[in-house]
């Protein structure tokens, strides 16, 4: 299940924090997972008009959906997808002097954006590159952007040395709108807002900055339904491997959702080498209740022990939660060793999504 109206609160929060900044949105990989056709247009109904995708493919599929907004392509423009990124109206973010040189040739004074590489070495012209774009016959952007390495972290001296690079690249074009600050870069304050921010994880209840208390509201409630409830004796295995073998007599819940679902492999409750490492593996929850993994996640089934339950407080036919209400999406996507993006992000289409805007 999806809360639309919880992704509105956070992105309304978001946008009171960047204070005199435009608040936008990062919608790519299908909204994180939580299905972009229903949750960009819920932001547009909420005010938000500037909208951030991976590819020309994404932002074609939104643009019948939103009408009037400007819809930025973070990887580009190529050969292959210039006729549907001027089809579709969509502003690419130039990423390199090549892909400059073939917007420049091929689209003339159609609107795109600049990307500047301030540190992170992933997409973007050098500051050194800008500079000179700046200065050249060649027609300026509508906006200029680069990207936190680890906004996350407002400790970092990385996050100060990308704010003072990017205030110059900046200055070289003065009369264009710049945009530097993604979910975590928000809270850094004023000087990494410009005119337009960027959140992307903190609207769909992830965590923006380390080891600060998320103010955001989950969005996202996964569950999966429970087939079986078996019991078994102590001194038997369950699942693959005979990796964890039972020390008392048990009642196991098996649900249908395992790792072809998004629900990782390496949350595994024994058996994988994740588990030396982490203390114990994922759970889910039944009425609130925790109710930890057994054994190892396969791809279409994972094993619950619900044996500290009341009985009868779990039968063939309930749903077992995920992700949601009781496990935050960050404790689901630590248990399984990994971030919340990509816990969201990989979320299986078999899941049935339902969408509740109350």
């Amino acid at each position: 299940m999806v809360d639309l109206a919880a992704l509105a609160a956070n992105w309304a929060t978001m946008r009171d924090l960047s204070g005199s900044a435009r608040c936008g949105a990062a919608v790519k990989a299908d909204g994180y997972g939580t299905g972009a056709d229903r949750a960009a247009p819920r932001l547009l109904r909420e005010g938000c008009r500037d909208f951030f995708v991976a590819d020309a493919n994404e932002g074609a599929r939104l643009r019948p959906l939103l009408p009037g907004a400007r819809i930025h392509v973070l990887n580009g423009v190529f050969k292959g997808s210039f006729a549907q990124t001027l089809a579709h109206d969509l502003i690419p973010v130039i990423n390199s002097p090549e892909q400059a040189a073939f917007w420049r040739a091929n689209a003339g004074t159609r609107a795109y954006a600049l990307q500047v590489d301030t540190g992170m070495n992933r997409l973007g012209l050098t500051p050194e590159q800008a500079a000179a774009h700046a200065q050249s016959d060649a027609p300026q952007p509508c906006l200029v952007m680069s990207h936190f390495a680890c906004a996350d972290d407002p400790e970092h001296p990385l996050n100060a040395r990308q704010i003072k690079t990017f205030a110059g690249v900046a200055a070289c074009f003065p009369d264009i709108e710049a945009s530097l600050a993604n979910s975590g870069g928000i809270h850094l304050g004023a000087a990494a807002h410009h005119q337009l921010t960027r959140p992307g994880i903190a609207l769909y209840g992830g965590e923006a900055v380390s080891g600060v208390q998320n103010r955001m509201r989950p969005v996202v409630t996964a569950e999966a339904r429970v087939l079986v409830l078996r019991h078994a004796h102590a001194g038997q295995s369950v699942s693959y491997g005979a990796a964890h073998v039972l020390t008392r007599d048990s009642r196991i819940a098996v649900c249908g959702v395992g790792y072809a679902d998004g629900f990782h492999r390496s949350g595994s409750g024994a058996g994988v080498p994740l588990r030396a490492s982490v203390a114990h593996g994922a759970y889910g929850a039944i009425q609130g209740v925790r109710v930890p993994v057994l054994g190892k996640i396969t791809m279409d089934l994972t094993m619950f022990d619900v044996t500290d339950l009341p009985d009868g407080a779990v039968q063939a036919g309930d749903w077992v939660e995920l992700m949601g209400p009781t496990i935050n999406v960050e404790e689901a996507a630590t248990a399984a060793g990994t971030i919340s993006y990509e816990l969201l992000t990989s979320l299986g289409r078999r899941y049935e999504r339902t969408y509740t805007d109350l």
